[in-house]
């Protein structure tokens, strides 16, 4: 196995990232070892691999001392031929067994991998909503892929880097003894100050290779806000094209300016390192002339420098190592608290199963309560409501009211702080989440369309539909057409987030992706906020006709979609205040009927 090279084990510094990661959340060893417990036999195997490698390595310069020492003034063509093969021998094997080690401590990486990154992937996809909007998609994606990504780097690099450097340096200091006790003496009196100045050096380089990533991280953040779809968008419309190219402009050739510096420190800091590997031979050399040193013959002195010179990157390493693992701690923090997340909304440990006898479902609020974390007023309070199998109900209420709330309710992306929403008498919390999946479809007011096909867009809701039954959905959703006018029809990349369509088109495929999953209780979360009149008369026809069959919770902002109703409910603040159908809520005379009364004067019956 190759010596670690100084580049990667050179001298580092604590990144106080990592150290105020650990004191936020701190990992036991034992944790971590328990990810590796499965493939202990392996990893021993590993370091037995790079112990023995290190060992032979250790044997090149005596079997070279035995060359100038004895085969070559004796002329002995016998032995010379012996210890030339022996050094062969020794780089082959040593080549060999680190091909071997590189190959066990990969497999077992990936393994490790693959386990946390499906267990990280699996447990955030069970975190409420909550925890999305308040974190970042780019620290999502990097903790999946970067953090658990560099475990590779923690098992065939960290771990076996420190074992190797170890091994190495204490192997080496032995053999240095064992050759000469004096020259090892002023090797080991001469190495500290050469590793303080390598170290120094080093320092100054850190430092401008971080301001330097902090200024890179600045410009792609520039070039992901610019250049994105979004933010194209908003700066042509803005005409902010010349203050961005500015800002551009500085942060580029800030990055240039730390670049040359830190170019220059890496230069300075190699040259140092040139240096030490010059002198202190050299000074080896001088020790072994001077009165008192003793005799030392040319091929010990040869084998002693050949040691020496190997022994600086190892301890380099070992200086490194509590740097390295507690760097190699903060990864695995920093995946830990991902997997320690609680999980607030999860299946029951006996769920009940609904008939599988198809029909409309019942949909029942039984004094609701609802408060968002770090809330100072309930979004939902005291919710008594019963929407009877196949009715269409219509919320309503200015906003901010609630409505969506108690959508979400329903399809339980929050639980009640109190209380009960009950699915044909049954509470959603003793609901497995799959089975509640298939029995509530949502459309929500923002539609999200993956960058594949059209046809894959909609074959997401049910990955086992034919292709019958997706163009049928389409059809029902009043997209059909919209779709074949496509280049590739079904088969259409719809772009990044959908871009190619427009909000009413987007909306319907949303619509025709839930309708796929033929659910029992549809909720449309304003779905049809984007159309246009004439499109939103289309898909009304369409909802109309679908609505048969199964009982539809709408929230909606006009008019038009209220009044055919069966059954409408005004909330005010969180509170249910009116229930009815529209000519019972008009004859009132109260919130429904002012509401009404704005809309007449307006395009719309509520805002948002």
């Amino acid at each position: 196995m190759s010596s670690p090279s100084f580049r990667s084990h050179g001298p580092a510094r604590l990144d106080p990232a990592d150290r105020a990661q650990l004191d936020t959340h701190p990992v036991s060893l034992g944790r971590i070892a328990a990810l590796f417990k499965p493939h202990r036999r392996r990893l021993l195997l590993v370091v037995g691999l790079i112990a023995l490698s290190s060992a032979l390595g250790l044997a090149t310069p005596f079997l070279t001392r035995h060359v100038i020492d004895v085969a070559l003034p004796d002329r002995d063509l016998r032995l010379l031929v012996t210890l030339v093969a022996g050094m062969l021998a020794v780089t082959v094997l040593s080549s060999a067994l680190g091909v071997v080690q590189t190959w066990i401590s990969t497999a077992v990486g990936q393994e490790v991998m693959h386990r946390l990154r499906t267990d990280v992937f699996t447990h955030l996809q069970r975190q409420p909503m909550s925890f999305f909007t308040r974190t970042r998609g780019g620290e999502v994606q990097s903790r999946l892929t970067h953090d658990i990504g560099s475990m590779q780097q923690v098992v065939t690099g960290t771990a076996t880097a420190v074992t190797a450097n170890v091994t190495t340096a204490i192997g080496t200091i032995i053999a240095m003894v064992a050759l000469s006790w004096q020259l090892s003496l002023f090797s080991l009196v001469v190495l500290p100050p050469a590793i303080w100045l390598t170290r120094r050096v080093a320092r100054m380089r850190r430092e401008f290779t971080a301001r330097r990533q902090r200024a890179l991280a600045d410009l792609q953040g520039q070039v992901e806000e610019s250049l994105s779809v979004s933010g194209a968008l908003l700066a042509k419309t803005l005409g902010a094209g010349p203050e961005l190219r500015r800002r551009f402009a500085e942060s580029s050739a800030e990055l240039v300016d730390l670049e040359m510096r830190s170019e220059l420190a890496g230069r300075w800091r190699m040259a140092t390192t040139s240096i030490i590997f010059s002198a202190i031979p050299a000074l080896i050399y001088l020790a072994a002339g001077l009165p008192g040193s003793g005799e030392v013959s040319i091929g010990t002195l040869v084998a002693f420098v050949s040691l020496q010179s190997g022994l600086f990157r190892p301890i380099m390493g070992v200086l490194n190592t509590g740097v390295q693992v507690t760097a190699s701690l903060a990864l695995f923090s920093r995946i830990f608290e991902y997997l320690d997340l609680p999980v607030d909304i999860d299946d029951p440990a006996e769920p009940v199963t609904l008939p599988a006898a198809a029909g409309p479902g019942a949909v029942t609020f039984e004094a609701v309560t609802f408060r968002y974390p770090d809330a100072d007023a309930d979004a939902v309070s005291g919710l008594d409501l019963h929407v009877p199998a196949g009715t269409r109900l219509a919320l309503v209420g200015e906003s901010g009211a609630g409505k969506t709330t108690i959508a979400g309710l329903v399809a339980r992306l929050h639980d009640p702080t109190e209380g009960r929403v009950l699915l044909d008498g049954v509470d959603l919390r003793d609901l497995s989440l799959t089975d509640l999946a298939r029995q509530v479809g949502v459309v929500s007011q923002e539609t999200y369309l993956l960058h594949t096909t059209v046809r894959e867009n909609l074959r997401y809701a049910r990955p086992e539909a034919s292709d019958a039954e997706i163009e049928a959905a389409a059809r029902a959703a009043q997209v059909h057409d919209v779709i074949t006018a496509l280049p590739a029809g079904y088969d259409t990349v719809v772009g990044a987030r959908g871009h190619r369509f427009s909000g009413g088109e987007k909306q319907r495929l949303a619509i025709a992706r839930t309708l796929l999953r033929d659910p029992r209780v549809l909720v449309l979360d304003e779905a049809t906020s984007a159309l246009d009149t004439r499109t939103e008369h289309a898909v009304q026809e369409a909802l109309d006709v679908l609505s048969h069959g199964r009982t539809t919770i709408t929230i909606a902002h006009r008019l038009s979609t209220v009044r055919d109703a069966d059954l409408i409910a005004v909330v005010d603040g969180g509170r249910l205040v009116e229930v009815g159908d529209h000519e019972t809520l008009l004859a009132q005379g109260g919130h429904y009927a002012a509401l009404v009364a704005a809309a007449e004067r307006g395009p719309a019956l509520v805002a948002g």
